[in-house]
């Protein structure tokens, strides 16, 4: 397989991963001029919610909170993802990239669902709190390219087990398995124990298992690399 040429790094990248780039980077630029808006239309809101629509299951990935999240999320796309979408093609990476994002969408709003029933019954059972925690979720927006580009994550240890990663943080090198393995673990443990602030750990857990589910099925049907 050829690889991608081109004068620089950014015009090296492959089609999908540049234009990924591209229109996530634009879309953070409008938001910080238009603020709100942007928020409230395309964030990913609660089933339920008023502000909730059926597209922003794919607008959501395309929205992020500030540039540290965006580059967080575009510099793990461009580390783990050139690999794939140049051993998968770019039309088979794109179908990856967005089941893997739709998936974490729908693991985390599924999530959310059981949050709020649970919060029901304890409203009902004359919880002081639970009226507040219900208001908290239907206008909480949830934003970012996160679950798919944990998917992203999941399909590079699965094509790529015994690759060394580098960490800088701890100093370590482990194979992309491993590497996989330990995050995901820690999205599973952040997740069933609430912690760790507004991240949407379900999400994440949502593109791994999304994107597992549609490599296994790829492999069982001899598509995983046509």
């Amino acid at each position: 397989m050829m690889p991608y040429r081109g004068s620089g790094f950014f015009s090296s990248m492959p089609p999908v991963i540049k234009n990924l780039v591209i229109i996530n980077a634009l879309m953070l630029l409008i938001t910080y001029f238009t603020g709100n808006f942007m928020y409230e239309k395309f964030s990913l809101f609660y089933i339920g919610s008023e502000l909730f629509h059926p597209y922003q299951f794919i607008t959501h990935m395309f929205m992020h909170g500030n540039f540290i999240h965006l580059f967080f999320n575009m510099y793990s796309l461009v580390i783990f993802g050139v690999a794939l979408e140049q051993i998968w093609g770019s039309k088979k990476f794109f179908l990856y990239y967005m089941v893997t994002g739709l998936g974490a969408a729908a693991l985390h709003s599924l999530v959310l669902y059981i949050d709020v029933s649970s919060q029901m019954a304890a409203l009902q059972a004359g919880s002081a709190v639970a009226k507040a925690n219900i208001e908290t979720i239907m206008y909480t927006p949830t934003v970012g390219a996160s679950g798919a580009v944990y998917g992203v994550l999941l399909a590079y240890g699965m094509l790529f087990p015994n690759n060394v990663l580098q960490l800088i943080i701890p100093p370590v090198a482990l194979k992309a398995k491993w590497f996989v393995l330990i995050f995901g673990a820690i999205e599973l443990f952040l997740g069933i124990s609430n912690t760790g602030g507004n991240i949407a750990h379900f999400a994440h857990l949502g593109g791994m298992l999304f994107g597992y589910l549609l490599i296994l099925y790829w492999k069982k049907n001899n598509k995983m690399y046509y």
